[in-house]
Order: C-alpha cells, then structure tokens, then sequence
C-alpha cells in the first residue's frame, strides 16, 4: 500500500494516466509510468521503491525452493517471486509493480503467513518465473488440470475445448515472440512433451510445467484446429497456416504436422508481417562490399545472385537491396514465397503451387507488366533461370537467390541446369555467398587479452593469412547475461562472399572452368571469402572466432 502522507510519483499524473495504468497487467505498469514522467524505467523503479519504502532486489536472492509455497496461478497473478527469508518468520516475496492491501490479504489466506514485499525489475520476475516453472505455467495449474483432463478424451472439437488449453497454447507463441524465436517445435517425447525454440538460429529447449505431457493431444489439436487442419487424421502429415495477434504483432504462422513414434511433431514457423526490415549496414556488409554492390545496383539490367543454405538471410539481403534502390520512378515486382517483409511502393506476389502459380509462370507473366526491377524468391529449375537470364539480357534488372555453397558454385550451378555459358557470362552481374552468425551481446560484452597461439591456430582453420592477426592484442567476448538468456549472444549479422563478374571471370565461365578455378581466379582479383569476412566481424567486436568457425567450418 501506498506511504500515508507522503507525495508519489503517480501524484504527478493526471486521473486519466493513473486509469490507464490501474487498467494495464502488472507487468505492463512500469514501461507506461516511465513513458508517463519521460524518464527510464529504471530511474521509475527507484522511485516506486523510495516511493513505497520497498527494498529493491537484484534477482540473486531468489528462492526457487520456495516457489511451492503458494499456487502457480498466484505467483502468475501478482507476479511475485518467494526470496530467501530474514529469519523474521515473514514470507519475503519479490514483485515488479508495488502491491495492494488485497494482496497480503490472499497470501495469508492461502499460506498462513505475513508478507515482506520488495521491487525488482520486470524482466527479472518474468523470467525467472517462466524458468522455473514453465511456459504457461498459469494455464496448467492443477485447479484447471482435472477439468481438462476430463474432458480432453471426450471431444476434440473447436466448441468443447477449455480455455485452459487456448491459454497455454497463446503463452507459447507469445513467449516465442518475445525471445525473438523464428520457429516453435512441438515434439512428443517418450516421457515428455517437449517445446524448443529456434532464437539466433540455435535451438533452446523452452521451460514447460513438469505435467505437460498428459495434456500432449489436447495441445497438439488445438493447433491443428487453429491452423484448420483434420484433428481426427493423425497417420498423415498436414500442412496450414495461423494468422495471430500478440500485440503490435502480426504473425503468418506456417504449420507442419507429422506422425512419429509418440504423437504428432509440430512445426510452427514465424513470420512477423510488423517486422522492420533491416537496411544494407544492418544485415552486416562491410563498407567495401557495399560500395561493390552498390555499384551493381545503379545498373540498368543484368543478375544479382544470393546464394547459402536455407536460412542463411538471403531474402533478407534480397529486400535490403529492394528497399536501397526503390523509387518513384522504377517498377519493381517481387514474386516470392511466402512475402516475408512488405515493402511500400513495390508491387509484391506471392507464387501458390496449389493452384499451378510457380516461379517460372509467375516470371512469364510479370516481364508483361513492364518493370524496370524483377526480384525472383528462388530460381529452382531450369525454366525459371532461363526466364530469369533472358529478362536480364532484355534490360531488366533481375535479383534471385540459388541454393549454392559458395559464390563461383552458383555460376556452374547455372550451367549445371543447362543455362549455356555464354548467356550466364553475359547476363550475370555479382554473386553473394552468405552465412548469419550470432551477435556479441552488448550488455554482458567486454574485452579479453588474445591467446596468440590459440588465435594462430583458428585462423589456420579458417585459411585466413596470419598477417591479418597484426596489431591485435585483444578481442570481444560475451559471458552471458539475463538479456541474452546466458547465451552471450544476441541477434545476429551475415558475413559476405562478394563476387564480381568482371573479364578475366568472363573468360573462365564461357570455357566451362570449374568452380574452383573460378573462385581462386576471384580471390587473385581481390573476393574476400566468408572465413576473412568473418574475421574483420571478430575484429569490430560483432561476434568471437568460435561462432565464425562454426558458421563456416563446412565450408
């Protein structure tokens, strides 16, 4: 309860603010009170502490053995977590807004005992709360349990299924969204039901309430009725899609389903149309590749190709170059799939092989609607590069991506598909090889002396001459930190294998050389292969030579 008699920072509201936050759920208070007085949310933590005479807590004295004192829903409810006790026999209990008289009043009901609050930052309660006790750990608590259970083998329809169910399945894309995830796996196991997520491209496996696994089908049908799939069809894979809000958020879920030794596998993929695309500094380029590229694309016509593996950026790229060269007086259609980002004042189409509408038929039909810029999601066959060949050599400017190792490998690629050398000599322009790799965490980064012997013999791994290593005495590491959930990473970046077409690789493809004569004919003319392009992101402090390794060691 407020301090008798004394002035708070809410007094400095107006009635209507102080509705609006009386409005807000707890966890939301904090960030609208700071907007409110135009201050931190840290500086609005300080002063609910003083405010309220509340001691502030740090999150290191949290007592995950005492969270059973009080049931799951209420520690949801008030956002509370049990601290380590005083020896003053009171329940010392931490939250993230400061509390209500009603609040004391419920946990001595429930636990016998007076309450001792402190404050700690948000993201400090919630975390902890969702990793100790699970992803909608509040949905599945045993009041709701039995409930569900009782009625899950009955009937799996839209109308019988409970809201404890609904709820729990709404925290897990919630909660996905919130850690930056592209991807939720929903995967029975022989004793469990395991959830993990797919953040910076490495899967975390999610904390999930310990009975998870009894409600394994209601989950799995909730789903599939979500994404308007046959709930009764168990034997056969499925595929559809969700449209789902969480908050300014808007998501194009990709569902798959599949049969497996347990129950149906669950893929759920991400795609947040509210995203901001990145710019040509944000994906990673160095400054001597973009100005490269750059160049390339204030040209009339001609190919830009990205290639890497799936999920290596490379429509990210491709919308990055968009969005750089988009202006009122150029037409540019994209087709792809799915239409990931949406770019104003770009005519975007989206292929739909269900009905027959394909890379290469789309393709056909776009050169009709007169456009200066053609972007193409993926060449995948020989028609479609065809298509995409010609275009160019008819004054347009064309971008795709290839799925290839290596810059030079997209070059036989082509001719592999029976595109004839010459025309790819001709029409093609630059290729770019791409990988993503983790980001540093800026909160928890710092420097570390070099250990030149261990330095020496990562960068003889990744083929980078030793010279490169002078003058560096140190380097950037990330030990780990709550805002990067103890990984030390947080985002990611690319690293660029940039290769211009120029006449001594002319010469080379219309010959029919191999990929490997191509590719040390382009580094003798000054590429820069994905291995030093990850060495000059160790040297700015964007990432550590282990990730690079691991990015590239394949390569």
């Amino acid at each position: 309860m407020i301090v008798e008699n004394r002035n708070t920072c809410l007094d400095r509201l107006t009635g209507e603010q102080r509705e609006e936050l009386c409005s807000l759920p707890r966890e939301k208070r904090l960030r609208a009170l700071a907007e409110m007085l135009g201050e931190s949310e840290d500086k609005a933590l300080e002063r609910l502490a003083a405010d309220w005479e509340l001691p502030l807590e740090t999150g290191e004295n949290f007592n995950p053995a005492a969270l059973g004192e009080l049931p799951a829903r209420l520690l949801f409810e008030y956002q509370c977590v049990p601290s380590r006790a005083e020896g003053n026999g009171r329940l010392e209990l931490t939250t993230l807004w400061p509390p209500e008289p009603s609040m004391d009043e419920w946990i001595y009901a429930v636990s016998g005992r007076e309450v001792a609050w402190r404050l700690a930052p948000v993201e400090k309660v919630v975390d902890y709360l969702t990793q100790h006790l699970g992803v909608g750990f509040h949905s599945l608590d045993d009041a709701a349990l039995d409930e569900i259970d009782e009625k899950q083998q009955e009937d799996e329809s839209e109308e019988d299924e409970t809201a404890t169910i609904v709820r729990f399945v709404n925290d897990v894309v919630s909660q996905a969204v919130r850690d930056g995830a592209t991807d939720i796996h929903v995967e029975p196991q022989e004793e469990e039901l395991r959830i993990r997520y797919r953040v910076d491209g490495m899967l975390i496996a999610v904390p999930v309430p310990e009975n998870l696994r009894r409600f394994q089908d209601a989950i799995i049908a909730r789903v599939k009725i979500m994404s308007r799939l046959n709930i009764s069809e168990r034997r056969l894979p499925q595929d559809g899609r969700i449209n789902f809000r969480v908050g300014e958020n808007l998501l194009d879920i990709r569902v798959s389903t599949v049969p497996t030794m347990y129950g149906e596998s669950v893929s759920l993929r991400l795609l947040n149309k509210k995203s901001l695309p990145f710019t040509m500094e944000e994906i990673g380029l160095l400054p001597r590749d973009q100005k490269m590229i750059d160049r390339v694309l204030a040209m009339p016509h001609g190919i830009v190709l990205v290639t890497g593996p799936t999920g290596s950026g490379k429509s990210t790229s491709l919308n990055a170059f968009i969005r750089q060269i988009n202006s009122p007086d150029k037409r540019i259609i994209t087709i792809e799939d799915p239409v990931e980002y949406e770019v104003p004042g770009v005519n975007q189409m989206q292929v739909r092989p269900e009905i027959g509408l394909e890379f290469a038929d789309a393709l056909r039909h776009v050169l009709r609607q007169d456009p200066d810029v053609i972007m193409v999601g993926e060449i995948r066959d020989r028609d479609t590069a065809d298509i995409a060949i010609r275009a160019s050599l008819t004054g347009h400017l064309v971008f795709s991506t290839l799925h290839t190792n290596d810059a030079p490998g997209a070059l036989t690629r082509l001719i592999d598909m029976g595109i004839e050398p010459f025309l790819v000599a001709s029409a093609v322009e630059m290729v770019i090889a791409q990988r993503l790799i983790r980001r540093l965490c800026r909160s928890c980064l710092r420097m570390e002396p070099v250990d030149e012997t261990e330095l020496k013999g990562q960068l003889s791994l990744l083929k980078v001459d030793l010279a490169e290593a002078d003058g560096v005495s140190e380097l950037a590491v990330s030990r780990g930190c709550q805002r990067c959930r103890n990984t030390g990473f947080k985002g990611r970046l690319g690293i660029f294998e940039v290769l211009r077409v120029n006449e001594s690789l002319h010469e080379l493809i219309v010959t029919g050389q191999s990929a490997r004569v191509i590719r040390r004919r382009a580094m003798e003319d000054g590429m820069r292969d994905l291995a030093l392009c990850g060495w000059e992101q160790v040297k700015l402090r964007n990432t550590t030579m282990e990730e690079v390794l691991r990015v590239t060691s394949a390569d």
